[in-house]
C-alpha cells in the first residue's frame, strides 16, 4: 500500500509521523511531496520528493507509475492550484483523494478585521488603513503592493523575495511559530498601524492576531480560497490517520460515501474533524 502525502505544511509532516508510528498499517509506504519553493524546507520522515509534477497530468502519471492507493492533499491553504490539480489527478488516476486542512481563524472581540478576497483586494484597501503595514503573506505576490508607494512595508517571509516589490520595505526573514511578546515587540518596534495576512489559520502565526487586537490595530485577512467540490476534509492530522487506517485497514469505504469510516462531511471549504 502506498499514500502520498502532498505539502511541506507542519500537518503534512505530523501526518507523516503518525503513520510511520505505531499502530501503523503492515507495509504501508509513505512518500511525502514539497514544492520545493523554501530553500531549507523542514522534511517529514520516511521518502520524500521534491519538485512539481508538470500539473495535473504529470501527477496522474505519477500516482499510477508508483501504484498509488491513496491521495492525501495537505498542501497550504492557499495552495489553490495544487489542490485542484491533486483533485482532477485523483479523479483521472481512479485515486481516493482525501485534503487535510487546518481550520481558519475566527475573529473575537476586539478585533479589527477587514476582510479580502485576494490580495488585489487587499492591496486596495490599505491606502485608507495604515501607512506602515506588517505584511505577513509571504514572499510570493509582493508585486501585488509594488504600486504602493506612499506606504512603508515590513514584509516577514522564510526566504528573500525578489523584485517586483514595494519600494519602501524591509525584510525580516524568520520562521514560525512566534510569540506572543515576539509579536508585541515587532508591532511596536516598527510603529505597524496595519497588518496584512492571510486566513491560514494554525497556532504557529496566530499570535500576530492577538498583539493586533491588543494594540487596535486594523488587520486585513484574505479568505482562503475553497477546496475542489467533492473533496473529503479534515481538520487534523489525527483525523486523517484514522480515515486512513480505516480505508487502507480493509473498510473498503470509498471518500465521500455512505461507508466513509469516518463519516466526514464533503464541501468547498474545511469542517470539523470526526
Amino acid at each position: 500500500m502506498h499514500v502520498l502525502i502532498l505539502g511541506g505544511t507542519t500537518e503534512a509532516r505530523h501526518l507523516a509521523e503518525l503513520l510511520h508510528g505505531p499502530p501503523g498499517l503492515p507495509g504501508l509506504a509513505v512518500t511525502s511531496s514539497l514544492a520545493g519553493r523554501v530553500a531549507s524546507p523542514r522534511l517529514p520522515v520516511g521518502q520524500v520528493r521534491i519538485g512539481g509534477f508538470g500539473g495535473a497530468d504529470g501527477l496522474a502519471d505519477w500516482l499510477r507509475a508508483h501504484r498509488v492507493d491513496l491521495l492525501v492533499d495537505a498542501t497550504h491553504p492557499f495552495a489553490r492550484t495544487m489542490s485542484f490539480h491533486a483533485a482532477r489527478a485523483a479523479a483521472a488516476a481512479r485515486v481516493p483523494l482525501l485534503a487535510l486542512r487546518r481550520p481558519g481563524w475566527d475573529p473575537v472581540e476586539g478585533d479589527v478585521w477587514h476582510e479580502a478576497g485576494s490580495l488585489a483586494e487587499a492591496a486596495k484597501l490599505l491606502p485608507a488603513l495604515g501607512r506602515r503595514v506588517f505584511l505577513t503573506t509571504g514572499r510570493m505576490g509582493l508585486a501585488t503592493f509594488a504600486d504602493l508607494d506612499d506606504l512603508w512595508f515590513l514584509v516577514r517571509s522564510v526566504d528573500a523575495p525578489e523584485a517586483p516589490h514595494p519600494a519602501r520595505m524591509e525584510v525580516l526573514l524568520d520562521r514560525g511559530p512566534f510569540t506572543l511578546e515576539g509579536e508585541r515587540a515587532l508591532l511596536r518596534d516598527h510603529a505597524v498601524d496595519v497588518v496584512v495576512t492571510k486566513d491560514s489559520g494554525g497556532a504557529a502565526t496566530a499570535p500576530k492576531l492577538t498583539a493586533a487586537r491588543e494594540a487596535g490595530l486594523p488587520v486585513v485577512v484574505v479568505r482562503r480560497p475553497p477546496v475542489p467540490e467533492g473533496v473529503l476534509v479534515v481538520a487534523d492530522p489525527a483525523a486523517a490517520t484514522r480515515w486512513i487506517t480505516a480505508y487502507l485497514g480493509g473498510a473498503g469505504a470509498l471518500p465521500g460515501t455512505d461507508r466513509d469510516p469516518l463519516r466526514a462531511p464533503r464541501g468547498t471549504g474545511p469542517t470539523p474533524s470526526p
